[in-house]
């Protein structure tokens, strides 16, 4: 336990697939369980399927991340996946005077300096980092400027020149179709500062979680009316974090600001593919299937206000 501000958040998130005909088999890999970390602490978690699963495991992937497996072998219709979570946060510590405030460029990692970083400074493939992207960057990423006011900057760039429009882009739009259209949702704007930062070798990672937030002003708060959300992180040199060479800072360009005590992390990654809250193989003759997805994110024991944040997830 820290010295600074603690929220301490319940979340449920819950998917309904259903399907026009019956389905034989179900495998299902899910990343529901927030991570345990420094200033974040998981303190109670379940995941509940409807068929129950003839066979279930949790492991980890490459980067830490807790994924759960599941098989369903009892012909259904429908298949419900529940995640609940009940998990504390700290309020960030800001520091402005350390190596966030040296020159960018001294941020680059290497095999000597940021061993565990290194991964995340290199382009996906098919290749994400267009001439368009290292020109957008550029702006921000100014010789000798700042590392943070270069990442500020960008953030807010993002957030203004980019339009919040749902159904604009699915799970496979590329960032280029992003950066033309200037449209999309959080997850696409987290994927374009990756690009952004990357294109001119910082490391930075694909963040999945949730953002706790409060009801425009008049209005009750409404179970459901949250969605699993979406940011970006960029790597800065040091003695500090998990493996003493560097840590984190979240930038969340849907919403203009950078992490703080609202966001909680459920998993990390290169990119979205390598961390959907859900994906599966079905078996089936079933010609049509929907999704249903509702995430309630809700404050418990610990009074405050949480400032509204702009609306997010797909």
């Amino acid at each position: 336990m820290t010295g600074r501000a603690v929220r301490r958040y319940r979340i449920e998130h819950r998917t309904k697939y259903s399907y026009s005909g019956e389905v034989i088999n179900s495998y299902g890999r899910a990343y529901l369980t927030p991570r345990d970390l420094p200033g974040q602490r998981l303190l109670a978690h379940e995941i509940r399927i409807d068929p129950a699963p003839s066979d279930r495991s949790v492991g980890a992937d490459v980067w830490g991340n807790i994924t759960s497996y599941f098989h369903v072998t009892t012909e259904h219709r429908a298949l419900t996946v529940v995640g609940e979570s009940l998990v504390e946060v700290d309020a960030p510590a800001r520091d402005d005077a350390g190596p966030a405030a040296e020159p960018w460029e001294r941020a680059r990692p290497t095999g000597a300096n940021g061993p565990f970083a290194v991964e995340f400074a290199l382009d996906l493939h098919p290749q994400e980092i267009t001439s368009e992207i290292v020109a957008y960057a550029a702006e921000s990423l100014r010789p000798g400027r700042p590392l943070l006011d270069a990442v500020v900057d960008l953030n807010t760039r993002i957030y203004t020149d980019f339009a919040y429009r749902s159904g604009a882009t699915t799970v496979s739009t590329r960032v280029a179709d992003v950066f033309a259209a200037r449209a999309g949702v959080c997850q696409d704007f987290a994927r374009l500062a990756v690009a952004c930062l990357r294109s001119h070798g910082l490391a930075a990672r694909y963040v999945s979680g949730y953002l706790a937030t409060d009801p425009p002003p008049g209005k009750e708060r409404m179970v459901g009316a949250d969605a699993t959300h979406a940011w970006a992180a960029v790597w800065v040199p040091g003695a500090d974090g998990p493996d003493r060479s560097g840590r984190w800072i979240d930038l969340d360009p849907t919403n203009d600001q950078l992490g703080d005590e609202r966001y909680i992390t459920a998993a990390w990654g290169r990119d979205y593919a390598d961390v959907p809250p859900l994906r599966g193989i079905i078996y089936t003759d079933a010609k049509d299937s929907t999704i249903t997805v509702s995430v309630d994110v809700t404050e418990v024991g610990v009074p405050g206000h949480l400032p509204a944040a702009r609306e997010y997830g797909r």
